[in-house]
């Protein structure tokens, strides 16, 4: 195996960018969406209705890291008794996701999808933050039902897997 080192600091390109959270306002903005800046945090919150739900997403930007992260946070906590089903529903949804993935804090229950884009060099525009946003709260729109029938319904990953195009 060869050596493998931390990456330094990124190179002073001389380029001067725009904040993260500004880009990240005027998208929302410009998409019609009603955004709420969170207090005493780099990050915004918007609420989103899909067809199975509605649930807010935050959007955090980790400026020093020139990085975007936005969740969806599943509209309910999931339960202590269902949380190693749900753990297995979301395994089988990450399984061949290309953008994204679900989060479960295995503590509280708090469930989430997560997208995220690195920056580092690049100014950060609609064109970049669109596929990051959409991807996110429209996966968490596809399989928010069959989530729901895990904790609600006792319903089997298994079970539930060939209906959703699972594996």
């Amino acid at each position: 195996m060869s050596d493998v080192s931390e990456p330094g600091p990124p190179a002073d390109t001389g380029l001067s960018l725009r904040p993260i959270i500004d880009a990240v306002v005027e998208f929302f903005g410009d998409d019609g969406w009603t955004v709420d800046r969170l207090d005493g945090q780099v990050a915004v919150r918007v609420m989103f209705r899909g067809e199975h739900g509605e649930w807010p997403c935050y959007a955090q930007a980790r400026e020093a890291d020139r990085q975007l992260v936005v969740y969806s946070a599943c509209p309910v906590a999931v339960p202590p008794d269902r949380r190693l089903a749900v753990a297995e529903m979301i395994t089988r949804c990450n399984f061949g996701l290309l953008i994204g993935n679900f989060e479960l804090d295995m503590n509280d229950g708090e469930l989430r999808f997560k997208t995220g884009l690195d920056v580092e060099q690049t100014e950060l525009t609609g064109h970049l933050i669109r596929p990051l946003v959409y991807a996110n709260v429209l996966s968490m729109d596809r399989f928010l039902p069959a989530i729901l029938r895990v904790i609600y319904g006792g319903e089997s990953p298994l079970d539930l897997a060939s209906e959703f195009g699972l594996s």
